[in-house]
């Protein structure tokens, strides 16, 4: 979920020009596509991201109808997904998938497919929530606010059996994006609920690994005396565990983080820093969402407007290694 710096704009022009031979191409008699041919959006090429790609592709081959995806991987950078989307729109496409970059920077981009007759489906975020209600015909989300709530009460499991009532956490966050925020207010809710006495003494953004255990150190300089870590998203986690490891503060410093990786599976089997982790299987939204665009292009709209997607929580060096095992490739 990490921010990155917008990319030339020559390369938003080249992502225009292949979106559009693709989809000039797709027009040309191919049996490709001629049951749908769908703009899907990625915010990243990892993690999550790359879980969402595999499940659409593998809905799209699996489906047994003639399915086109038209795919873009958007680096975080608003204006390139507002290119691609005005390239998708204006080829006709039949349904458009995305995680837009932005709550209030993608509400034109969005805007624009809609009013172009295109559907559009979020998955994991969103733009803010009236101008979803406006111009997205359906969201697959797993609910932020259970997700983080799985992993307070995963933190309250861990410190009562330490015997610590008022743990000291730092938060590392990615909460330019409201989903965070949401995952954020399940976790203390959780936490307090069981421990009144803990206190989140820091939140800071660390989104990215490399940002994560920059801060993280510094948290740790800053708060000697901190308990624990949680990280809000897989960068977060990875950079909060890397922070405590190159303090020393294994067995002193705990981690519960957000998004299963290999690193995190690894980390998880090894248990001194990373104690429980919370997922929503980026593979499972790419399926969901490639089940939800064929509804709707088949003119099945459902009244729901959120699809849910299953969310899981990993709390044993066990959990750890069946992950790992069930996910030879990495992806999530």
């Amino acid at each position: 979920m990490g921010r990155r710096p917008p990319r030339p704009p020559g390369r938003a022009l080249a992502a225009f020009s292949a979106a559009l031979c693709v989809l000039l191409l797709a027009g040309c008699g191919a049996r490709l596509g001629e049951d749908g041919r769908i703009g899907v959006v990625y915010m990243d090429a990892q993690g999550f991201y790359a879980g969402v790609r595999q499940g659409m592709q593998d809905y799209a081959g699996e489906s047994g109808r003639e399915l086109q995806l038209l795919e873009l991987n958007a680096r975080g950078d608003a204006s390139e997904e507002s290119t691609f989307v005005d390239v998708a729109s204006s080829a006709g496409v039949d349904a458009l998938v995305l995680s837009p970059v932005s709550a209030t920077a993608s509400i034109p981009a969005v805007r624009l497919a809609h009013d172009s007759g295109v559907p559009v489906v979020c998955y994991n975020t969103c733009i803010e929530d009236e101008a979803a209600r406006q111009y997205v015909t359906s969201y697959v989300l797993g609910d932020p606010h259970e997700f983080g709530r799985l992993l307070g009460e995963a933190a309250a499991d861990h410190f009562e059996g330490e015997g610590v009532a008022d743990p000291r956490i730092a938060v590392l966050n990615c909460e330019f994006v409201e989903v965070c925020v949401q995952r954020r207010e399940g976790f203390e809710e959780a936490l307090t609920g069981r421990l009144p006495g803990a206190q989140i003494v820091a939140n800071q953004e660390g989104a990215t690994i490399d940002e994560a255990v920059d801060v993280g150190e510094r948290l740790l300089t800053a708060h000697p005396d901190l308990d624990a870590f949680y990280g809000e998203a897989g960068g977060a986690t990875m950079g909060a565990v890397r922070a405590v490891g190159n303090r020393g503060k294994e067995g002193e410093v705990v981690v519960f983080g957000s998004d299963m990786s290999t690193d995190a599976a690894r980390a998880l089997s090894d248990h001194r820093i990373l104690k429980a982790n919370v997922d929503i299987s980026g593979t499972a939204v790419g399926l969901l969402a490639g089940e939800t665009v064929a509804r709707i292009i088949a003119g099945d709209t459902s009244e729901e407007f959120i699809t849910p997607a299953p969310i899981d929580l990993y709390t044993t060096p066990e959990d750890g290694e069946e992950w790992l095992e069930a996910h030879p490739d990495g992806i999530p």
